[in-house]
Parts: structure tokens; sequence; C-alpha cells
């Protein structure tokens, strides 16, 4: 089974997303995915959220897939995607999915990033290649 890290938004995240995420983990969970729910198992109590977000690096690194709810107004899900955008492009192995739906833009937009990423198009440089 896959090793999944969600991204999804955490501060001032409603309490009907909160219901909903949790029961979208517990599913993958049941199937025996292993996953990071960053709400969940990231310690939020870091005062300058360093920490928080190396605990977020690591887990993406160590995953298989990325999950992602995309909420344009979650600015630490702005960063966990830029970092997985980073990892892409030094060639890391991830599956993306989105999780609620994401609609296309006819002009240049994170929305048509994320649906090139989930639809597999491959960012990675062509000269590096980081092993994991």
């Amino acid at each position: 089974m896959s090793k999944i890290f969600v991204i999804c938004p955490v501060r001032n995240a409603d309490e009907g997303f909160t219901r909903f995420i949790h029961g979208y983990v517990e599913n993958l969970e049941v199937q025996g995915h292993k996953v990071h729910l960053p709400p969940r198992d990231t310690d939020q109590t870091d005062p300058h959220g360093l920490e928080i977000c190396l605990t977020n690096c690591d887990a993406i690194i160590a995953a298989d897939e990325v999950h992602i709810w995309f909420d344009p107004k979650s600015t630490g899900s702005h960063f966990d995607r830029g970092m997985l955008f980073a990892m892409l492009r030094l060639r890391m192995t991830k599956k993306v999915v989105l999780i609620n739906t994401v609609y296309r833009t006819d002009h240049k937009s994170f929305e048509n990033v994320l649906l090139a990423l989930a639809e597999g198009r491959d960012i990675g440089r062509s000269d590096i290649k980081v092993e994991v």
C-alpha cells in the first residue's frame, strides 16, 4: 500500500471540512494506506512554523502519493504545494491526486498547474535525479 501525504488547510479550517478530511483519510487507512494528515500528525504548536515546515517536508519526501485539497486561501498549503513542486522538479516520483474539484482556467493559474501535475505531467529536470 502507499504512503500518502495530504495537503489541506489546517489553520481556520471549518468544522465541515475537518469532518470531511478525517473521513477521507479514514477511508484511505481502512484500505491499508499509511497517511500523514498535518492537522493530526504534524505538531501544530510550533511558535515559528519552521518545525511544521520541516515535518511536512520530510513527510512529503517519504510519501508515494500526495493528495491535495485545493484552497487558494490556505497559506500553509501554498508552501506545501511549493515543496511538492520542487520535489517533482528534482525528479522525485510522487503521484498527485486532487481531492476536490479544481477547474481549469483560461489564464495562467495555480489551478492549471495542479491539474497538469495530477494528469501526470513530467516537470522533472532532465539533468538531475534525486534518490531518496
